[in-house]
């Protein structure tokens, strides 16, 4: 390799290093992580207990068995079922002889999953969408374990695809009867009002978001339902709250969130588990979209509008729209603990909740207004 070349590939591994350092440690500035795996597992048999306490003492009281209290019998419940349900949170599978395939680990988030779960004793195929002279699957395989191994795979290739599913069922770990997880984090992110975007885009995030996955999903079942495993599919929490500009992108995670409802019915008989992880919107996309890279995606989609579209949705409108967009781009400073650590739960829990949602506060009031609300209701505090 010339002088040059490697003098290059060495100053991007370090900024590239340094970037995702930055991303991947949370900073001390960051808000306290609000552990909603735990409320969601708990919530319900909560409210079970509650509504036990009180039909139960109502029942004594009733015969004049005992006097005891509702809230008496609610405490009762409560400390029991909880800690029945902490035990039952917390049992985790051996992580020696299992398998895992993690898709787009050309973008940060697969890039963790791969490094963590490599930490832990998996066996990792991280499967780059280029991995040809790729800085990232490079630094990914230096630091990583020699049972961390990187293949290429495009997920829109079907190609591709059946060589990777060749390649994996002949390095399985010894002793293990197919792939544990399949890890679905390849994303790619379509933005723009429908109008505005080009079918060809709108047909390459379709690809890519959603048929990709299906045919992956197919090709790879038979390995892990072998295994009794389980197939992790990243969405987005807000792709159930409408929004001008990303209706694309909300679409087509919609799409494969019920894809995956529906699939976790038609696998529970046959033992596998279907996850959906869905982090708040600014950690889903390929690689952490760029200030440049939206404005470029800006210029390239005001340039194919006619000259009628122009007239309508004036430059300024245009612009600004898409501008709105600027804080799902800033990837430098976002932590991603908790969308890593949902995602290792995902996959190390013996018994995964069906949706994990790492998400903030103000994501998570707003996807509960979206689903439990009249939409009147949302359209008043988030339009």
């Amino acid at each position: 390799m010339p002088p040059g070349d490697v003098s290059r590939r060495a100053s991007l591994k370090n900024r590239r290093s340094s970037r995702r350092g930055s991303i991947l440690l949370r900073s001390p500035n960051s808000p306290r992580e609000v552990p909603w795996d735990i409320i969601d597992r708990c919530l319900t048999p909560l409210l079970f207990c509650h509504a036990l306490a009180i039909l139960l003492s109502t029942i004594l009281n009733v015969l004049r068995i005992s006097q005891v209290s509702a809230f008496t019998l609610f405490l009762w419940f409560a400390l029991s079922t909880i800690g029945a349900v902490w035990f039952y949170h917390n049992l985790k599978v051996t992580a020696a002889g299992k398998a895992i395939l993690i898709t787009g680990c050309d973008n940060v988030i697969g890039n963790a999953l791969a490094r963590r779960l490599d930490e832990v004793g998996f066996t990792v195929f991280a499967a780059f969408a280029n991995k040809a002279d790729n800085i990232d699957a490079d630094m990914l395989k230096n630091d990583c374990s020699g049972r961390l191994k990187t293949i290429q795979l495009d997920a829109t290739s079907e190609t591709q695809i059946l060589s990777a599913s060749l390649y994996i069922a002949e390095h399985l770990p010894d002793g293990a009867d197919g792939l544990w997880a399949l890890v679905n984090a390849a994303s790619w992110c379509a933005l723009g009002e429908l109008e505005w975007v080009p079918f060809s885009v709108i047909r390459r995030a379709t690809d890519i978001n959603l048929l990709g996955p299906s045919r992956l999903i197919q090709v790879m079942l038979p390995l892990v339902r072998r295994a009794r495993g389980r197939i992790v599919n990243v969405s987005s929490c807000l792709c159930r709250a409408p929004s001008a500009v990303r209706g694309v992108h909300c679409a087509l995670l919609s799409a494969l969130e019920a894809l995956s409802a529906c699939l976790r019915r038609e696998l529970r008989p046959r033992g596998v588990d279907v996850v959906v992880v869905a982090p708040g919107e600014h950690t889903s996309g390929t690689a952490w979209l760029s200030d440049a890279t939206l404005v470029e995606q800006a210029r390239d989609m005001w340039r194919m509008l006619s000259d009628e579209q122009k007239g309508v949705y004036d430059e300024d409108y245009f612009e600004k729209s898409l501008r709105s967009l600027e804080k799902y781009t800033k990837g430098e400073g976002a932590d991603l603990t908790p969308v890593t650590r949902a995602l290792c739960d995902a996959v190390t829990r013996s018994f995964p909740l069906a949706r994990y949602t790492p998400v903030t506060r103000q994501e998570k009031l707003q996807t509960f207004v979206a689903d439990h609300f009249p939409r009147s209701v949302y359209d008043i505090f988030f339009e």
